[in-house]
């Protein structure tokens, strides 16, 4: 899982990059489970591991991760709606943290969007 933020190093002027490195080291303690988590990790490094060796970041994240954990609903929006329309992306879209997981679909979603959403929702609550 990548932990985005706007830069890839800690920065207190930016609370994006506090809290992703205090994700990765939750994860590096064991307090999160099931996978591997970096961050801060911005989007370049995050999905291009030539862009990290350039920037001398070394993670077993960069360059491939299945997971991008993006810092607000806004920055998530972008994101996605970038995936759909630039690269053609099929993607699910669902908030965690609640009780229950919540299915999040735009009204321009293709079924097959539809469907992986309420599929990782599903995933999610089993979990």
């Amino acid at each position: 899982m990548a932990v985005l933020s706007a830069v890839e190093t800690v920065n207190p002027a930016i609370p994006g990059t506090i809290d992703a490195a205090a994700l990765a080291k939750m994860a590096d303690r064991g307090q999160i489970t099931g996978g591997i988590v970096d961050g801060p990790l911005a989007y370049d490094n995050a999905i291009s591991l030539r862009s990290a060796q350039n920037k001398g970041i070394t993670s077993e994240v960069a360059g491939h991760p299945d997971v991008l954990l993006v810092p607000s609903l806004e920055a998530g929006n972008m994101i996605y709606k970038q995936l759909v329309y630039m690269a053609d992306a099929e993607c699910a879209g669902i908030v965690l943290g609640m009780r229950v997981p919540i299915v999040l679909t735009s009204r321009s979603d293709s079924v097959p969007a539809r469907i992986a959403s309420c599929a990782l929702a599903v995933l999610a609550a089993s979990a």
